[in-house]
């Protein structure tokens, strides 16, 4: 009976395991799946792990260091006698001892070391949120891809639905004897060729989720899909990239993690120049042993302990007076990685910059080209539709009704471009302010 309860337990785990998400996902969702799953997360944060040990390994340096040791050493042939002439002895030694070494005064080497450390795993947290941050860029921009292929897709089903209400129009003219075959034939042809790209729109949105969900780390991505938002464009505020930048500094964990590793040289260097400095430390410890000799009597094994039983305590100076140069160069490269460091810090907010301009005139150049577009599309549909109602009337050839819609269904999907990019440039540069990403 336990064993059947096990299984159950085991099938239950399993089974909640492999439960779907239920219905499309938003992109808050997908972020935050990312971020809880992703491979290359979870590596991060075992980087910030083991920088957390590194923490702990610097803090116990300041404890006491304790070892026992035991020996058991045989000694044949000639031998010291305790009538001090030499004789063939056998003799064994065991001895026992429990020692511990206590650091006083390391150079301030130890707290130096501790503080640098704990610098160091600020700066791998910062690391991970920036990670974390990237994976939501990754996120949002595979989102948006999808949107912009289900766009894509909607404008080929309508030229789909356009061309076979032409087909339906034109096989009724003909049987009425109103249309030739090879008006037929051509509108025939045009239908297939727009089945065909709405073919390979739905082969590219189903190409685009694949993508977003291998980022999610997802088992199986049949059946995934994602939410369609209903976002406006009408006033979004681009803010200034100064007044952006600013903020960013602020946020940035990129920025942050430089800045903590340039606080951190410095306890790197004041833990080089500790070596210059004396250090102090304390010992203590127990020992005993016991001792026999083939030639002569020994007293029993737990009189000796007890009799050879010593203890001792101490102190040890340590002057450091030359030592090749080793010290005084660990200080010079301690100089000059923290020198690095501060051109680092530099490459990463003038990095920071440039990305928030790019991002800044992209949103811009987004802006006009989605204002642009909406007016070229509203010029192409009514131009389409006069061109259309001539071709029903017959006051126009397939060639023209043709060539009228393609430039529709062009300035409709260069609109679902625009708009995307719009509205992705202009979160992005929300996220440089420290805002999440959402749609």
């Amino acid at each position: 009976m336990r064993k059947i309860y096990s299984l159950l337990a085991i099938f239950s785990v399993v089974a909640a395991s492999g439960q779907d998400h239920s219905g499309p996902w938003t992109l808050a969702e997908c972020v935050r799946h990312a971020q809880e799953n992703n491979i290359t997360l979870k590596q991060t944060e075992l980087q910030v792990r083991q920088q957390e040990l590194r923490v702990e390994t610097a803090k116990g340096s300041r404890l006491p260091q304790v070892s026992a040791s035991a020996s058991e050493n045989f000694s044949f042939g000639r031998g010291l006698t305790a009538d001090n002439t030499y004789s063939n002895t056998n003799t064994t030694s065991t001895g026992l001892s429990l020692g511990t070494a206590v650091p006083i005064f390391q150079g301030m080497r130890i707290s130096n070391g501790i503080k640098e450390s704990e610098l160091d795993l600020k700066a791998s947290t910062a690391d991970l949120e920036k990670a974390r941050q990237d994976m939501s860029v990754a996120v949002a921009q595979a989102y948006v891809q999808i949107l912009y292929n289900m766009e894509l897709l909607d404008v080929a089903l309508n030229q789909v639905v356009i061309d076979s209400l032409q087909v339906e129009r034109l096989s009724s003219m003909f049987e009425n004897g109103k249309a030739s075959p090879a008006q037929v034939a051509q509108q025939k042809a045009a239908l297939g060729q727009s089945r065909l790209s709405a073919t390979q729109a739905r082969n590219n949105l189903n190409l685009s989720l694949l993508d977003l969900s291998q980022l999610l780390e997802l088992p199986d991505p049949e059946g995934f899909s994602i939410v369609r938002p209903v976002v406006p464009t009408d006033g979004i505020l681009l803010g200034n990239p100064e007044d952006i930048y600013a903020e960013a500094l602020e946020n940035k964990p990129s920025v942050k993690a430089e800045m903590f590793r340039l606080d951190a040289t410095e306890f790197s260097i004041k833990s080089a120049k500790g070596a210059f400095l004396p250090s102090i430390s304390a010992n203590g410890g127990l020992g005993t042993n016991y001792y026999t000799m083939s030639a002569a009597p020994s007293a029993a094994f737990m009189e000796q302990i007890k009799h050879n039983f010593s203890q001792y305590l101490g102190l040890s100076l340590s002057v450091p007076i030359f030592s090749g140069f080793q010290t005084r160069n660990q200080v010079r490269a301690a100089e000059l990685a923290r020198t690095n460091q501060m051109l680092q810090l530099e490459n990463t907010k003038k990095s920071l910059y440039k990305e928030i301009q790019q991002a800044y005139y992209n949103a811009v150049a987004a802006s006009e080209k989605y204002r642009s577009s909406g007016q070229a599309r509203e010029s192409a549909k009514e131009s389409f539709d006069l061109v259309r109602a001539k071709y029903e009337n017959g006051k126009a050839n397939i060639t023209e009704f043709n060539e009228s819609r393609d430039a529709y269904l062009r300035s409709e999907s260069d609109l679902a471009r625009s708009r995307y990019e719009y509205l992705y440039s202009a979160k992005l540069l929300d996220f440089y302010r420290g805002r999440p990403l959402e749609f």
